[in-house]
């Protein structure tokens, strides 16, 4: 079974005064990509995994999907989605990707955000997604970028006067523990080709990688950002199952 650190009371406090937690989409950063590689959401039957708070799930209601399943492994995450959503064509369950069974072709669309780095079996899971879509369906996910994730001291660091992001460790894949908002996050690091070859074994055709920036938009009114500029903080990934 998967790590529920979000059941943790430190990292759940933490977690829910996040800007994507106090507002939801519109303070996810790259929610504006994501939203561009998205398909007509209307009349859809839709997976989100990982719903987190639901905000994903009830904007998909919104627009106009048949039905969203919301599933996430914890009970915090699930009560207060539930309490959030009012739409009939929601409804949430306690679900551990690690271990996911999925009714074979019972979605049209498959979505998930920043959940998938949590995943040890990620090979498991994709096959899994695939076999639960209809031919003709897409897949929308985002991670934490495999240069983000892979350092052994995911932290800047300042060399030469410049500040940097120091990576090692990056083809060593496997478990990386961390101290995010609680001690002892666990967290599972692999690459770029990993993560695009375990699609295309599963039989998905990739349409688009992102590997995520801040716009020119958002760094003017965010001029914070600008290091973001020095290592791709998510990963973007769309696909379709023929």
């Amino acid at each position: 079974m998967a790590q529920n650190i979000y059941d943790q009371p430190a990292f759940f406090e933490g977690y829910s005064n996040l800007p994507r937690s106090v507002h939801g989409l519109a303070g996810a950063a790259e929610w504006e990509s994501v939203r561009a590689l998205l398909p007509d959401l209307a009349g859809k039957r839709i997976v989100d995994l990982g719903c987190g708070f639901g905000w994903f799930s009830r904007h998909a209601a919104a627009q106009g999907a048949a039905s969203v399943l919301g599933l996430d492994l914890s009970e915090n995450m699930i009560a207060r989605a539930r309490a959030e959503t009012v739409s009939p064509a929601v409804r949430y369950a306690i679900a551990d990707l690690d271990q996911l069974d999925l009714p074979e072709g019972g979605f049209d669309f498959a979505y998930s955000s920043l959940a998938f780095h949590y995943v040890a079996d990620f090979d498991r899971l994709v096959r899994s997604i695939h076999a639960a879509l209809l031919p003709g369906s897409s897949f929308v996910f985002t991670i934490e970028h495999p240069i983000y994730m892979a350092p052994s001291k995911p932290e800047w660091a300042e060399v030469g006067g410049a500040t940097v992001w120091p990576v090692d460790g990056y083809l060593v894949e496997g478990s990386r523990t961390t101290d995010w908002l609680a001690k002892g996050v666990v967290k599972y690091h692999r690459t770029l080709g990993t993560t695009l070859n375990a699609l295309i074994g599963a039989g998905f055709v990739i349409r688009h990688v992102e590997e995520w920036r801040p716009s020119a938009a958002q760094l003017s009114d965010h001029p914070e950002w600008q290091v973001e500029l020095n290592r791709p903080m998510f990963l973007l990934i769309a696909c379709d199952r023929p």
